[in-house]
């Protein structure tokens, strides 16, 4: 092989070979040497098997991947890219055999693995596909599907949709393209920050990959070949958000056993026999698990099904513990359509067919495009590395499946692009709201897709998962504040460069903040430790800067507000848990979605306005009594996902930002100032000089604790500084062997 891997002064691994498939081999081997740990676990999450190795904990992730098919997806569409793409099935194979021939020595650096006893895998040609499936699953959020089913039952159909807005459950970005007569070097730039779960070591991989056939610059995911969602060939770049586009659907499923021990659905033609069958996972520290695994003409069953099940886990979908989706409380209960699940009105010709037969079970199966196509869009990959023209990223993106991303890209020709990639299904409109049930052929999915939004971009064009270009595709978007923060910095000159975006980039003005400041300001009678509170906060200048004493003082009135109308006797029904997946509890549990909706419930819901200025006074007495709470930085710090928790405090530093503002950290206001998602990286595409681009990721480049490139990225990350991207070879350092 004619493999070179030369490092910059960050660690950034820059590649070249004599031809694509060489290439992906040495972006798998380098990836496998730098982030064995983490391709183990994503391995391992992908085919719901990490508690064989991190124990119980893991469990309920492992139930839900497993009975969600991901796996097995991941072999099907695998199989049809082998059909109908030979060529990138060979790609995607040729990445798979540069892990696996990195993997061994890559866990011998890594001391995770020593740590619990796993030994480093097999990678199957498959396996990569499996990785991006088990990645972006929840980016659709439809266990909010979920949450409004509890709404609609509990508090009342008319507040179904109060609560609507984007929350720590869902994946956001920001980005933008500046066309070149609003740049300083007359060429566009591509630049934004995708906000995750951050996770150490980080979702996104810089990377370089050089042969004659391109040359490409990026953030990769780790255990995907190519550069999927952030890349710049040198005559084109291009990057995505989440369109908050809703493709995934939840179906009320009636099941009942045969005889023969086999499983029935009922669906619009009656009953019809589904796929069941038995798998075992393996508990690190505990006896193996059983759990049964059915699929209905609809799609797998996630929730419920099983006779045994009682939603508390143990080969139901149960509770889940510590992982970086989320868990927590919810309900199986059905809409008004009739028959649903915990419903005993209604339809009853099922249950009456049932006569002589095992009990009518309820369940919830999921529909996803992949699982209905068996393709995730892997043949736009290679072409995307291929692109020379915004003309080529279109075309190439029209292949696209999932997730379903607004994306923007701009070339040297002054070529721009703005649109929404991705497969979303035709169907009724009530699919997108709430669980819909089985049997009512009016829940199909069309065979072909919705058409997809594109707009032209007019000097600027801003992506921040706002309700715009996406909006006949979705139905939840995030509140419009970080999308017009960015649209009027951008606005406010004509002269932007690499450089300059740190400054949009950092951005910590909270817009969010008017309308509790607003409420605050109504307050009266107040005691004169409340009113020097009330003085301060409506002196303040809104920024979440984390040396902010002002910040860390709204913050604190903010989380008061929210723990009191939590507590309101109008959410009184919404506190009860409910026997739904704990994976879900970011979508499902109140606190956070009164946190999150906080903006709407002061002005609009079932607490009473009198109540809600009760609220805010009794807020302002509670902080003016106890210690001045400390500046923003102070608590809120950053909280990453470790498969295998490092005690480290330095990978828990102080942040500025919040959920609203440009520089995005989101914590849970009323529960803790701990951030779990950031940006998970930062970047600026310069199409005047691919050489004048910047990129930072939260940690390193490294993945092995004690590496000298594990952590040397974050001060920078934290002062909200780009590292440069070298793309002179003579400036990178060769590695050896």
């Amino acid at each position: 092989m004619s493999i070179e891997v030369y490092r910059d002064a960050w660690g950034v691994p820059h590649l070249r070979a004599a031809d694509p498939d060489e290439l992906a081999f040495a972006q798998g081997r380098v990836t496998a040497l730098d982030r064995a740990w983490q391709l183990e676990v994503e391995r391992h999450r992908a085919q719901g098997a990490t508690a064989t190795f991190l124990g119980a904990a893991e469990l309920d992730w492992d139930v839900f991947a497993r009975r969600s098919r991901l796996a097995d997806t991941a072999r099907r569409c695998y199989e049809r890219l082998a059909r109908e793409d030979a060529p990138t099935a060979a790609w995607v194979r040729a990445y798979v055999d540069g892990v696996n021939d990195g993997l061994a020595e890559g866990a011998r650096r890594a001391p995770e693995f020593a740590a619990t006893g796993l030994t480093a895998g097999r990678w199957e040609p498959w396996t990569p596909l499996a990785v991006w499936l088990s990645t972006h699953i929840l980016f659709a959020g439809f266990p909010t599907k979920l949450w409004r089913e509890e709404v609609a039952r509990r508090l009342g159909e008319e507040w179904t949709e109060l609560f609507a807005t984007d929350g720590p459950g869902t994946a956001g970005s920001n980005g933008w393209v500046v066309a070149g007569g609003r740049t300083a070097s007359g060429a566009a730039l591509v630049a934004g920050d995708p906000h995750r779960f951050i996770e150490a070591p980080g979702a996104y991989q810089q990377i370089r990959l050089a042969c004659p056939a391109y040359d490409v610059v990026g953030l990769a995911v780790p255990g995907v070949p190519g550069l999927a969602h952030f890349g710049h060939t040198g005559p084109v770049a291009w990057a995505i958000t989440n369109a908050m586009a809703d493709y995934q659907d939840l179906y009320r499923e009636r099941l009942r056993r045969l005889p023969d021990g086999g499983v029935e659905a009922y669906g619009p033609e009656g009953w019809r026999r589904a796929t069941a069958h038995t798998e075992t996972i393996e508990v690190a520290g505990g006896e193996p698990v059983v759990i049964e695994v059915v699929e209905t003409d609809r799609g797998p069953v996630i929730i419920g099904g099983a006779e045994e099940d009682d939603g508390d886990g143990g080969g139901g979908p149960g509770n889940t513990h510590g992982d970086r989706s989320g868990g927590g409380p919810g309900d199986t209960h059905g809409d008004r359509s009739g028959g649903g699940p915990g419903d005993t009105h209604g339809d009853r010709s099922a249950a009456a067919s049932a006569v002589g037969h095992s009990p009518v079970l309820e369940a919830v199966s999921l529909r996803y495009p992949p699982r209905v196509t068996s393709a995730l869009g892997f043949g736009v990959l290679p072409a995307l590395l291929r692109a020379r023209t915004v003309g080529d990223v279109d075309a190439a993106l029209d292949g696209w499946v999932e997730p379903v991303n607004v994306v923007q890209a701009a070339d040297t020709r002054g070529g721009l692009l703005h649109r929404v990639a991705g497969h979303v299904p035709v169907r009724h409109r009530s699919n997108s709201l709430r669980l819909v049930p089985a049997w009512d052929p009016a829940h199909a999915w069309e065979d072909a897709p919705a058409p997809l939004p594109r707009a032209d971009v007019d000097g600027h064009a801003v992506m921040a998962n706002a309700r715009g270009l996406a909006a006949p595709l979705g139905v939840e978007f995030a509140p419009p504040h970080r999308a017009d923060r960015i649209d009027a910095l951008l606005g406010a000159s004509a002269d932007w460069t690499p450089e300059s975006t740190a400054a949009v980039h950092t951005d910590t003005d909270n817009p969010s903040a008017a309308r509790l400041l607003a409420a605050v300001e109504r307050a009266s009678v107040l005691s004169p430790a409340a009113s020097a509170v009330r003085d301060r906060l409506l002196a303040w200048d809104r920024r979440m800067d984390a040396e902010s004493a002002d910040a860390g003082l709204y913050a604190a009135v903010r989380g008061a507000v929210v723990r009191r109308l939590a507590g309101h006797e109008a959410f009184a029904a919404l506190r009860e848990p409910a026997p739904y997946p704990a994976l879900f509890r970011p979508w499902l549990a109140l606190g956070p979605r009164v946190a999150f909706a906080l903006e709407t419930l002061l002005v609009a819901g079932p607490v009473p306005a009198a109540d809600v200025d009760r609220t805010v006074r009794e807020a302002l007495d509670e902080v003016a009594a106890g210690e001045p709470p400390a500046a923003w930085g102070v608590t809120h710090r950053l909280a990453p996902w470790q498969a295998l928790r490092d005690p480290d405090d330095a990978y828990r530093p102080g942040l500025g930002g919040d959920h609203d503002c440009v520089l995005s950290t989101s914590s849970v206001p009323g529960w803790t100032d701990l951030s779990a998602r950031a940006s998970a990286a930062r970047y600026v595409w310069d199409l005047a000089d691919r050489g004048r681009s910047r990129w930072i990721v939260p940690f390193g480049a490294s993945g092995v604790p004690g590496d000298p490139h594990h952590l040397d990225q974050l001060p920078l990350w934290l002062r909200g500084e780009l590292a440069p991207v070298t793309t002179d070879w003579q400036y990178l350092t060769k590695e050896q062997g």
